[in-house]
C-alpha cells in the first residue's frame, strides 16, 4: 500500500515536472518568435511612449533596411557588429541613420515610412561609405559635416524618386545612396585638402604579383560578402550581421549566403583581383540581388528560387562591368549593379508575375509565403462555393 502511494507520488511529480518543462519551452519559443519577423507588436507598444524611444526604434529599423530586413532587434545586433569592427564606422553609421530619420520627421514625410525605417537606411549607407573611402583616417571630425549633409539630402532624393517609381510599383531602394556617394566623391577628389579619399581600384585590374588563389580565403570571402553590404570586411562582425538577418528571416539569410557565393563564383570566372574575392567585394551585389528576389519582392517557390540565383549572377557580372568602367576614373560601382538589376527584375511579366508582391505589402519572406497560402486557400474556397 505504501509502495503504491510512493509510486503514485513520484509519477505525479514527474508528470508535473514534464508539464512545467513543456510550458517553459512553449513560453521560450513564443518569446523567440516575438523577436523575429517585422515585430509589428513593438510599434503598437511605443505609440504612446517618448519620442526618443520611438526615434531609437525607427533608427534601428532603418539600420536593417540596408540589408532588406525590418526588425529593430536585428538592427541592434548589426550596430553592435559595426562598433565591433570599427567604433568610428559605427559612430558614422549611427549618425547617418539618425540625421536622415530626423530630417524626414522635420520636413513632414509620411509617418508610416519614417516608422518603418525607410528614410534611414540611405543616410546610413552614405555615412559608412564616406568613412570607408576617406583617406584622412579614423576620428577625422571634419568628415561629420558631409556625413550630416549627405544623409539629410538622401531624404529629399528618396521622396522624389519614390514619387517617380510609384507609378510602376517599384521601390526607390538605394538609388539616393548611390547618387549621393558618387556626387560626393566627384566633388572632393583624392587630393582634396579637407575631404581626401582613396580612388577605387577596378576589380579587373591585373595582379602585380600573380600568385595562386588561397581556397580558404575565397571561402572566407563568402560570409564577408554579407558584411560588405555594410562596408564591413571583418569576419566576426560579418557573421553577427548574418545572424541578425537570420533572426529576421532564416530564408533571407540563406539567400544572402547563396547570393554571396554566386557572386564569388562569378568573380572567379572573370579572374577578378584576389583581394576582391578575399574581402567579399565580389559577393555583396550578388547577395543583395538574390535576397531581393528570393522571397522578399517575390513569394518564395522553386521558380523564384531559380530566378533569385539568376538575379545574383546578373548582379555580380554587372558589378564587375560597372566596377571596371567606373574604376577608370577612380569611382566605385557601389551597389548600382544590384539596384538596377533588381529594378529590371521587378518589371518582368509572364509566369513569374503572379509571384510578385506589391511594394506596400512586402514583409518577411516567411510571412509573405504564409499570406500567399491564405490568399490561395481563400480563392479556392470561393471558387468551390461558386461552383456549387
Amino acid at each position: 500500500m505504501w509502495m503504491e502511494t510512493k509510486m503514485e507520488v513520484e509519477e505525479a511529480s514527474r508528470s508535473h515536472a514534464s508539464r512545467s518543462h513543456a510550458s517553459l519551452s512553449r513560453r521560450g519559443l513564443k518569446s523567440l518568435l516575438l523577436c523575429t519577423g517585422d515585430m509589428e507588436h513593438l510599434d503598437k507598444y511605443i505609440q504612446d511612449k517618448s519620442f526618443v524611444l520611438q526615434l531609437a526604434v525607427w533608427g534601428l529599423r532603418g539600420v536593417t533596411r540596408v540589408i532588406l530586413a525590418n526588425n529593430p532587434l536585428s538592427g541592434a545586433l548589426i550596430l553592435a557588429a559595426l562598433y565591433w569592427a570599427s567604433p568610428w564606422q559605427g559612430l558614422l553609421g549611427t549618425l547617418g541613420v539618425l540625421v536622415s530619420t530626423l530630417t524626414a520627421v522635420v520636413i513632414g514625410q509620411d509617418r508610416c515610412d519614417v516608422a518603418g525605417g525607410l528614410h534611414g537606411f540611405n543616410g546610413m549607407l552614405v555615412s559608412l561609405l564616406m568613412g570607408v573611402f576617406s583617406s584622412a583616417g579614423d576620428w577625422y571630425w571634419l568628415l561629420l559635416l558631409p556625413v550630416c549633409l549627405g544623409s539629410a539630402t538622401c531624404v529629399f532624393l528618396f521622396s522624389g524618386i519614390s514619387t517617380l517609381l510609384d507609378r510602376w510599383d517599384l521601390p526607390a531602394a538605394v538609388f539616393p545612396f548611390n547618387i549621393i556617394i558618387i556626387l560626393y566623391l566627384l566633388c572632393t577628389g583624392p587630393n582634396n585638402p579637407y575631404f581626401p579619399h582613396h580612388p577605387a581600384t577596378p576589380p579587373g585590374t591585373l595582379e602585380s604579383n600573380i600568385t595562386d588563389l588561397i581556397a580558404v580565403e575565397v571561402m572566407r570571402g563568402i560570409p564577408l560578402g554579407v558584411g560588405q553590404i555594410f562596408a564591413c570586411e571583418v569576419l566576426g562582425p560579418s557573421l553577427l550581421i548574418l545572424g541578425a538577418v537570420c533572426l529576421y528571416s532564416p530564408l533571407l539569410a540563406v539567400h544572402a549566403l547563396l547570393g554571396s557565393a554566386v557572386g564569388t563564383l562569378a568573380g572567379l570566372s572573370m579572374a577578378v583581383r584576389h583581394e576582391s574575392l578575399y574581402s567579399g567585394l565580389s559577393g555583396f551585389n550578388g547577395a543583395l540581388g538574390c535576397m531581393s528576389v528570393g522571397g522578399l519582392f517575390f513569394t518564395f517557390s522553386w521558380r523564384t528560387h531559380l530566378f533569385a540565383i539568376a538575379c545574383a549572377f546578373l548582379s555580380a557580372y554587372a558589378d564587375i562591368a560597372l566596377g571596371n568602367l567606373m574604376g577608370t576614373v577612380g569611382l566605385p560601382a557601389c551597389s548600382w549593379a544590384a539596384t538596377l538589376t533588381v529594378t529590371l527584375m521587378l518589371l518582368l511579366t509572364g509566369s513569374l508575375a503572379p509571384y510578385r508582391i506589391p511594394i506596400g505589402q512586402v514583409m518577411a519572406p516567411e510571412q509573405n509565403l504564409r499570406s500567399r497560402s491564405q490568399w490561395e486557400a481563400g480563392n479556392t474556397e470561393e471558387r468551390a462555393s461558386t461552383d456549387l
